[in-house]
């Protein structure tokens, strides 16, 4: 590979004598690609700039690990950004929270008084519907659990828009008012 890739005797002036005309000439070759490629992936200005440099100074120190035989140049620098942004994302993830964080989650979980009565709104609203003709009972169960539109609900029963809308608007009227009737209002 070493005659294939032209940044291989670069890469070896660097590991073997140091050289630091050869590294420039990497530097100046990679780095602003390497920025590039971290930007891409979505990394913040900043963050790719620091990983950017933290891969040429891992090039710098250590252009003795690079194998020709096993990759060019270009490969095993993009794959030490690589790994060097998986281990940033890490760390990032890492510290999403501090043990006094933990402490401050809130807990979501519903009381028995919630649940309670959510269990008898439920129960209020079945008890509705089965006061409903069954053509915009129908409708109701197309339209809210299946979640179709007004449109698809219209061209499945074969009947005009126009008198799906109008049939839910009965539904939800017919609805308001037994549940007004059974203790539940609007804004519960």
């Amino acid at each position: 590979m070493v005659g294939s890739d032209k940044y291989a005797p670069l890469m070896m002036a660097v590991a073997q004598h140091r050289d630091r005309e050869a590294f420039t000439r990497l530097f100046d070759h990679f780095a602003p690609r390497l920025n590039a490629f971290l930007l891409r992936l979505g990394m913040e200005a900043v963050a790719a700039e620091e990983i950017t440099q933290e891969v040429m100074e891992t090039i710098w120190r250590k252009a003795a690990l690079f194998d020709a035989q096993k990759s060019s140049v270009a490969t095993w620098i993009y794959r030490i950004a690589r790994n060097r942004r998986i281990d940033a994302l890490r760390r990032d993830r890492g510290g999403l929270f501090s043990d006094d964080d933990m402490l401050a989650i809130i807990d979501l979980t519903p009381s028995s008084d919630d649940t309670l009565d959510a269990a008898q709104r439920e129960a209020r609203v079945r008890g509705a519907m089965t006061a409903l003709p069954p053509e915009q009972l129908l409708l109701v169960r197309l339209a809210f659990f299946e979640g179709l539109t007004h449109s698809v609900i219209a061209e499945r029963l074969g009947v005009p828009l126009g008198t799906v809308k109008s049939r839910l608007r009965l539904a939800f009227t017919r609805l308001r008012r037994e549940l007004e009737q059974s203790g539940i209002r609007e804004t519960e």
